[in-house]
């Protein structure tokens, strides 16, 4: 029984110990909580769960100020190496939703045909005032589009194509199809 005694002393002054341990474990739990926060709701079980886009950039510095100046995002996380911003990852200012901005490497491609990002915001014309106003050039101010979402379409200083766009109360309805069936009646179409 003695033995028994002694390890059990073993355990209690070892136990003592570990508040500086638990302190490091709480920090590190925050930690991990901002950086979920950052990335959105984690993937749970074998349902995919959408992190943030990567914009490959020729200047990191040069977009940063586009997406963080002018549309309003806000800088969440950058990293530098030898004096060159080579990554900035960003929230959008109504949401969780982040971009990743990534420095291209020498001789890399970044078109993006067949890619562009929308983001949306009620007053999107008002938007787009605030943006000429502060020198961005927009070459076809908003208008409504077939499909009943009112639309903007700019580049940003790589040549990545963005949509501005508020989608009101047509946003869950078909009217992508009932557009299309409208043009198909029309008397130009017949003649086709």
């Amino acid at each position: 029984m003695p033995k028994a005694r002694a390890k059990s002393k073993a355990k209690k002054k070892t136990a003592a110990p570990k508040k500086p341990r638990v302190q490091k474990l709480k920090k590190a739990a925050i930690r991990a909580k901002k950086s979920v926060s950052l990335a959105g709701p984690a993937a749970s079980g074998d349902k995919l769960a959408f992190n943030h886009a990567m914009v490959y950039s020729k200047d990191v510095k040069r977009a940063l100020g586009f997406y963080r100046d002018l549309l309003g995002f806000k800088v969440v996380d950058e990293f530098q190496h030898d004096g060159i911003l080579l990554y900035a990852r960003l929230r959008a200012p109504g949401g969780d939703g982040t971009i990743a901005l990534h420095l291209a490497g020498p001789g890399t491609s970044i078109t993006s045909d067949g890619v562009r990002m929308y983001f949306e915001i009620r007053d999107v014309d008002n938007f787009c005032h605030k943006l000429q106003a502060k020198g961005l050039y927009i070459p076809q101010m908003p208008r409504m589009m077939p499909w009943g979402w009112r639309h903007v379409y700019i580049n940003d200083p790589d040549g990545h194509e963005i949509s501005l766009y508020w989608a009101g109360e047509g946003r869950m309805q078909k009217t992508v199809m009932k557009a299309a069936k409208e043009v198909e009646k029309a008397p130009a179409a017949k003649g086709r």
